[in-house]
């Protein structure tokens, strides 16, 4: 059984929402047979996942798996320690790398456009059996610009929002650790 996490880019309670995603997943991998944990990046919400998740390796069998969007890259376990190494050498600050044991590239990845991370959630939300969110419906992201030079301004839709409203259409197995809280 494979899960994804998706979750917007900033969250409060950090610890609580930390402990409650760690009894979710330990549930999970013990009476679901979970066995595989697919990762986007860039929000708090998959940091803690991915904190939780390697927390667990140690004492179950489970893989994580990194869907890149086009401009990311992913640090796969067995060259984090030494990329780590690398850039304390040159950068003298001391950096946590996140590992996975395997980068996925979607049919979409280079195709997809100015918000590539949306169809990145979709492939995600279709190769799982179970989605994990942070999702508050009340969350609205801020007014921006169309365009440098245009003054008129606009209220994007969520991307997690897409992706939820995505995962409920597909009748995917939803957990909203937002609700749990």
């Amino acid at each position: 059984m494979k899960v994804c996490f998706i979750g917007h880019r900033k969250i409060d309670e950090h610890k609580v929402v930390k402990e409650k995603l760690y009894s979710v997943v330990k549930t999970l991998i013990d009476n679901y047979f979970v066995d595989t944990f697919i990762f986007g990046s860039k929000s708090d919400f998959n940091t803690l996942c991915h904190i939780v998740v390697t927390s667990l390796m140690p004492k179950h069998n489970i893989k994580r798996i990194f869907y890149t969007s086009k401009s990311e890259f992913c640090v796969l376990e067995k060259e984090r320690e030494l990329l780590q190494k690398q850039f304390r050498e040159i950068s003298k600050v001391e950096s946590e790398f996140m590992g996975f044991e395997e980068e996925y590239e979607h049919s979409k990845k280079y195709s997809a456009g100015k918000a590539g991370y949306v169809e990145r959630n979709f492939a995600m939300i279709d190769d799982s059996d179970i989605c994990v969110f942070y999702y508050n419906e009340n969350y609205s992201p801020n007014l921006r610009q169309y365009a440098k030079r245009c003054l008129t301004l606009y209220r994007p839709t969520s991307g997690t929002r897409l992706a939820y409203e995505y995962a409920c259409r597909k009748k995917k197995t939803v957990i909203n650790i937002f609700k749990m809280i």
